[in-house]
């Protein structure tokens, strides 16, 4: 039998970012509702959240920075906070921020550490906060929990492939290990021409010694499924082959389902999916995020998915009624889990996606 732990997101139900802010802690709340609905927490190891440790936090995040995001924990902004990222519009200094922050690192140092025990698959859906920086908040993200966890996982494993396929650039993991040739870090977004953080070009590869582990995949807004499965079966394929990870570190992002507020992907969960099954073909490990997502019935439907992967358990397309009540009280309704039709893309959008495939796969070191 596979093994698979699950992060119970419960003790961060209570958090908020604010009433207007497009970060919903709900949708961590009803995804799981609708997961234990679908009858797939029965087949999981539950972890219980705890805080990361600090070892591990000051790898990557300076010291100075940590001690001012525990100073906002309270929830009081001071005008110094600004130049660490807090009290912005995407990270508002919030009540509980540190503590919540802390408990998204720890609990994916706690999927790394049940991976390096013997586990074969762990998920933590309150994770995938790839753009905090080491010395500022970006972008929703105050601590990078992907870097923690791979930090962790480097104790027992060489070769760690992070997987990123939020629609926007994983900036925060990528710096972490630009220049490490233990990591090879993959990200498919909206290009940074169009969509935050303005980076993710396919001409960044690494640098020094981790040049040529860094993989970078932009695809211009209204991208549908026949580009990106395209894409993915003709380079991200071919460079996650060519590399022979040991562990993976999939960062599944919501967001680049159509209908996301703030991205203008085409994308279904046939591209999701069509990137689940070969991750969960390579037989090795993965270590599972969240990630963004702001059609939060888009995330429940989503990481329900996700989780029926990781635990072999298939599941129908229906949304149980008894959900759909609880649902309907944050505003959420959906009607299925699977899209079924595939989405197309532009002539235009064709001949973008074709021109950053050619430039890879003739100047990418792990693609020749």
């Amino acid at each position: 039998m596979v093994r698979v732990g699950f992060i119970d997101t419960s003790p961060f139900w209570k958090y908020s970012y604010g009433e207007y802010h497009p970060l919903k802690m709900y949708r961590l709340y009803l995804t799981q509702e609708l997961q234990r609905a679908k009858g797939l927490l029965a087949g999981v190891e539950i972890i219980y959240p705890k805080m990361a440790d600090m070892g591990l936090i000051k790898k990557f995040h300076s010291e100075d920075y940590i001690r001012v995001l525990e100073l906002a924990d309270e929830g009081d902004w001071r005008d110094y906070m600004i130049y660490y990222g807090l009290g912005t519009g995407d990270c508002p200094v919030v009540k509980g921020i540190y503590t919540a922050s802390l408990l998204s690192a720890g609990s994916s140092q706690l999927c790394a550490e049940y991976i390096i025990k013997g586990g074969k698959y762990a998920f933590n859906m309150a994770g995938g906060l790839h753009h905090a920086m080491p010395d500022r908040a970006s972008g929703f993200c105050y601590i990078n929990d992907p870097v923690i966890a791979i930090f962790k996982l480097l104790e027992n494993f060489k070769r760690v492939l992070y997987l990123d396929i939020d629609a926007h650039h994983g900036d925060g993991v990528e710096r972490a290990f630009y220049s490490d040739p233990r990591v090879f870090t993959i990200s498919t977004h909206e290009s940074g021409k169009y969509l935050f953080p303005g980076t993710g070009f396919e001409y960044e590869m690494g640098e020094g010694e981790g040049f040529g582990y860094s993989l970078n995949f932009p695809f211009p807004p209204n991208s549908g499924d026949d580009v990106y499965i395209w894409a993915f079966e003709n380079v991200i394929k071919r460079a996650i082959e060519n590399f022979k990870p040991e562990v993976v570190v999939l960062q599944s992002g919501a967001d680049a389902l159509k209908g996301d507020p703030l991205t203008h992907w085409n994308l279904t969960t046939n591209s999701y999916i069509t990137v689940y099954d070969f991750v969960l073909s390579l037989g090795i490990p993965v270590l599972a995020l969240g990630g963004g997502g702001y059609n939060v019935g888009n995330v429940c439907r989503l990481w329900t998915i996700l989780l029926s992967k990781l635990t072999g358990k298939s599941i129908d397309d229906q949304v149980p009624e008894e959900w759909k009540e609880r649902a309907r009280r944050y505003g959420v309704n959906i009607e299925k889990i699977f899209d079924f039709e595939m989405t197309t893309s532009s002539f235009k959008v064709w001949d973008e996606v074709k021109r950053v495939a050619d430039y890879l796969l003739q100047n990418h070191p792990i693609l020749k």
